[in-house]
């Protein structure tokens, strides 16, 4: 067993201070048993906790770290970008050149707004389509997760014509009863729900992959149904690409699946690893923001220099040496490498993946939405999780949600990965 003799010392002092220990609740390791450890180092593809115990991460702070931990050239962009004013609350050159390269490299972005985090990014995509389209209702997927902004924070009804119902303590009724909540990869509901409020929806926003339900990708011909369903109904259609967006393909999914959008939310990766957000879309539908138009949505510390210097730099390195390809083959080194394990060692399962997103699922039934997710086998997955930390391999300490590899991983770490796999499956039996 690892010593985490410091990590639970922290850990019992934090929860005197911050609720349940944490600031973000999957980071409590509820759902895979244990105590959460607590990190003090991190670099490339991996990280080391307060105890010392080294861990190959494939969680890459939930998505950002696509370059690697403490990446050379963005450490070095950040502190050379302090050195003259961390924020000013006053236009600076940078966040042109953010705008500039968002709208070069994802075409349905014609104008941006930046904010400060994936929730504030959606919920203002939101706000600008109910403004735009001067309709009230939207619809989302189960299994869809777009930050937590009350309207969204939704569960299903009874049934695919039934407004949802909110989904956390706080969220009075009255904030859901515009959103309608469907399955993933289920036109005809779709259809259905539209058909049932005409004129009355202003958009349809979904992550184009779902991350935050483990990873399943959208069915041959899901995404262009949506799109022909959105336009013949005068509505939006909005990705959120805060987890997907420049990691799937320099842009996004909707380049890899040839979508275009109305609305695009961005975040994580465009911050080089600090808080930030974005959403951009049609100049028409952007230009009814504030200052320009109704709409209004503003940030202290939107667009602040810091986020910024780390973003353009992420973003100009994923623009060289086949990134991409390099993580294709990484994804597809660990998805063989993860299948076979499980076939070895007899037990059932499922290994999603997308481009550098992966899941791995215990389950015998393909996983296409969140229903098919529940049926997984989540006690044995977290006997999983315990045994590959054991092993110093840190997952998600989730079932559902993503992995991801960076640039910094290695077909090294693949295999040791693989490796370790095998081993904890044996003892899963």
């Amino acid at each position: 067993m690892r010593s985490r003799i410091k990590s639970d010392a922290l850990f019992k002092e934090a929860l005197n201070y911050l609720p349940g220990g944490v600031n973000s609740p999957v980071r409590a390791f509820r759902a895979v048993g244990g105590q959460p450890f607590f990190v003090n180092r991190a670099k490339g593809a991996r990280v080391w906790d307060v105890d010392g115990n080294e861990y190959i991460d494939y969680v890459g702070t939930w998505g950002p770290a696509i370059l690697g931990h403490a990446y050379p050239k963005i450490i070095e962009a950040v502190q050379k970008t302090a050195e003259a004013g961390t924020s000013f609350g006053i236009p600076n050159p940078l966040e042109v050149t953010m705008a500039k390269l968002i709208c070069a490299t994802v075409p349905s972005v014609k104008k941006v707004r930046m904010c400060n985090s994936g929730t504030e990014a959606t919920m203002s995509a939101i706000r600008l389509a109910r403004g735009f389209t001067h309709r009230d209702k939207i619809i989302k997927f189960e299994g869809c997760y777009h930050g937590h902004v009350d309207s969204l924070l939704v569960k299903a009804g009874s049934g695919a014509l039934t407004f949802g119902h909110p989904d956390s303590a706080g969220v009075p009724a009255a904030f859901t009863q515009h959103t309608i909540v469907l399955p993933f990869n289920d036109l005809d509901a779709v259809q259905q729900a539209l058909a049932a409020n005409p004129g009355q929806v202003a958009g349809i926003i979904l992550e184009p992959v779902p991350g935050n339900s483990g990873v399943f990708a959208p069915l041959p011909g899901y995404l262009e149904g949506l799109r022909q369903l959105t336009s013949e109904a005068g509505a939006l259609l909005i990705f959120d690409e805060v987890m997907t967006g420049f990691r799937l393909a320099r842009g996004g999914a909707q380049e890899r699946y040839g979508i275009t959008p109305d609305l695009s939310c961005f975040g994580k990766i465009i911050g080089g690893g600090l808080p930030v957000g974005a959403f951009g879309g049609r100049t028409d539908i952007m230009d009814c923001l504030a200052p320009l138009g109704p709409v209004y949505q503003a940030g202290t510390l939107s667009g602040n220099p810091l986020a910024m210097a780390a973003g353009i730099t992420a973003l100009e390195e994923l623009g060289k040496n086949d990134a991409y390809a390099r993580l294709e083959a990484l994804g597809a080194r660990l998805e063989h490498g993860l299948r076979e394990a499980a076939r070895s060692a007899g037990l059932p399962s499922r290994v999603n993946r997308v481009g550098s997103m992966f899941c791995a699922y215990f389950t015998d039934q393909p996983v296409n939405n969140l229903a098919d997710a529940m049926k997984s086998d989540r006690e044995r997955f977290a006997r999983f999780f315990r045994g590959m930390l054991e092993e110093g391999i840190y997952l998600a300490p989730s079932q559902f949600e993503a992995g991801f590899l960076s640039l910094a991983h290695t077909p090294e770490d693949v295999d040791r990965t693989v490796a370790a796999t095998a081993k904890v499956l044996q003892t899963l039996k």
